[in-house]
């Protein structure tokens, strides 16, 4: 079963990632290729309650590809970490099939390590449905769920659930844009979506124009006011000038 699934997750990076040039660079070459199937020998020998011996393949792996995976963390098939450097994935992480990770995403939880005891045996990782991908840098954070075919961009962190097929971006994410095959070729792996912004950002921006408009029409009477003052003033008799005598006074 362990074989056959990484026979999978070669043919998955060949089909997602277009710079392979064959089976054996992703075999010999791809650090996540080797993380992901180091991880699944280590994955058997924790469920047989080896955790020493997991623990030390899954350190090797660390050392060797820069990518952490605890070795209890289930992942499903065809999982493709797309360049690795950065990557961690917790011991309660949950991974569905045909999932993409690019590099620096962090699936953890959200409770400090000094709490150790209360956490022992709890869900304190995320769980990520079939079908999603997360950009570069992302954070996913806590016992959520990601749904299936949903993406989150570069950089977001995501400490609530994101429902399935959407796009989820910023910090903290926000729902962006719903997923559809048009849109979902605008998603940017390592940026946000071209045709979606942050909403809170573009509140912020909104907010902006406004308070711009509103300056400018306060300036405008400014104008219009000392203008007026002018005007009166130099209606006005000039200091220190006597107004004329009217007729008839001496």
């Amino acid at each position: 079963m362990i074989f056959k699934n990484i026979q999978e997750d070669i043919r998955a990076f060949q089909e997602r990632d277009p710079a392979a040039k064959g089976p054996l660079a992703i075999i010999f070459t791809y650090p996540g290729f080797h993380a992901v199937a180091w991880h699944r020998i280590a994955h058997w020998l924790w469920g047989h309650k080896l955790f020493f011996v997991a623990r030390l393949i899954s350190n090797f792996a660390r050392w060797v590809t820069l990518i952490e995976i605890h070795p209890g963390a289930q992942i499903g098939r065809r999982l493709v970490i797309d360049h690795g450097g950065g990557v961690v994935i917790g011991e309660t992480a949950v991974i569905g099939d045909d999932v993409t990770i690019y590099h620096q995403v962090t699936l953890g939880g959200v409770a400090p390590s000094v709490d150790a005891d209360s956490q022992r045996g709890q869900k304190r990782h995320p769980t990520v449905d079939d079908g999603v991908i997360i950009g570069c840098g992302a954070a996913i954070l806590g016992p959520i769920t990601i749904g299936r075919q949903s993406r989150v961009g570069a950089n977001a962190v995501v400490t609530k659930d994101v429902p399935p097929g959407v796009t989820a971006v910023g910090n903290p994410a926000q729902v962006a844009l719903p997923k559809n095959k048009e849109r979902a070729k605008a998603f940017q792996a390592y940026g946000t979506p071209t045709d979606g912004q942050d909403p809170v950002m573009q509140t912020i921006e909104n907010l902006r124009s406004q308070l711009g408009v509103l300056m400018d029409r306060v300036a405008e009477l400014e104008e219009h006011e000392k203008a007026a003052q002018d005007e009166d003033a130099g209606k006005k008799p000039g200091r220190g000038m006597r107004p004329k005598a009217a007729a008839g006074d001496k």
